[in-house]
């Protein structure tokens, strides 16, 4: 479904990205593994058109993404939820998550996807007519990622998902997260911390210093001497 190839991409002339190769697969999520700085949010940024590469190539379903602007990128079918979150603080929570329903045309009503958004984060339910900026950090993860999803992606981007959250709040975002993989859209996960990398997932890749590193199954990782190295901190 996606496929990134041999992507370079420097920013303020300096290489963050160097020769990145990875794809991600119709109804797999997919874990995009590295410390702060090794260049995760910048992949991310490049796939949505942010950011222009200095060469290789970004296909999402046999299509190449090279100039097309980021609102019609995802018109094609790919949300993204930033590390920010980017919600709308003037806008209520409701708001929010009906506005991604306007972006992309879809076969399903717009009630049904934000029904669907609802369903996938029932916390969001109660606070539907709360203003974006009154929520906590944990609920604005799950508003971003609500929001993504109403409109009705094939493939999610989901940013540090668990950034900053307390733990008691992580576990809903990872149930959030397999529901979305239930209703099978693809995903491309970037964490930083591999303990956060969900159990469900199918394949991981580690980024370190703008280039992978490893490319496998999460179990296969964790045995991964250098992987845990690079990752986990240890000496």
């Amino acid at each position: 479904m996606l496929t990134v190839e041999e992507l370079t991409v420097d920013i303020q002339s300096s290489r963050i990205l160097r020769n990145i190769t990875f794809d991600v697969g119709a109804r797999e999520l997919v874990c995009l593994i590295g410390r702060n700085g090794a260049g995760k949010t910048t992949t991310l940024r490049t796939i949505m058109g942010y950011l222009k590469p200095v060469s290789g190539t970004v296909s999402f379903k046999g299509a190449r993404l090279a100039g097309v602007f980021t609102h019609a990128i995802a018109t094609r079918g790919i949300g993204f939820s930033p590390e920010e979150s980017a919600i709308f603080a003037d806008l209520t929570v409701a708001e929010n998550i009906e506005m991604a329903t306007w972006t992309r045309r879809s076969t399903r009503s717009a009630a049904e996807r934000v029904a669907r958004a609802y369903e996938v984060f029932p916390r969001l339910r109660s606070y539907a007519s709360r203003g974006g900026g009154q929520l906590s950090g944990g609920e604005r993860k799950m508003l971003s990622i609500a929001r993504a999803l109403a409109l009705d992606p094939e493939l999610l981007l989901l940013d540090e998902p668990f950034e900053g959250l307390s733990p008691v709040v992580v576990p809903s975002i990872t149930e959030g997260i397999a529901a979305i993989t239930k209703l099978e859209r693809s995903v491309l996960l970037a964490e930083s911390n591999i303990h956060h990398v969900p159990e469900f997932a199918d394949r991981l890749y580690v980024i370190e210093r703008g280039e992978i590193v490893f490319a496998g199954k999460p179990a296969e990782a964790s045995r991964n001497p250098d992987v845990l190295r690079i990752i986990g901190g240890t000496p």
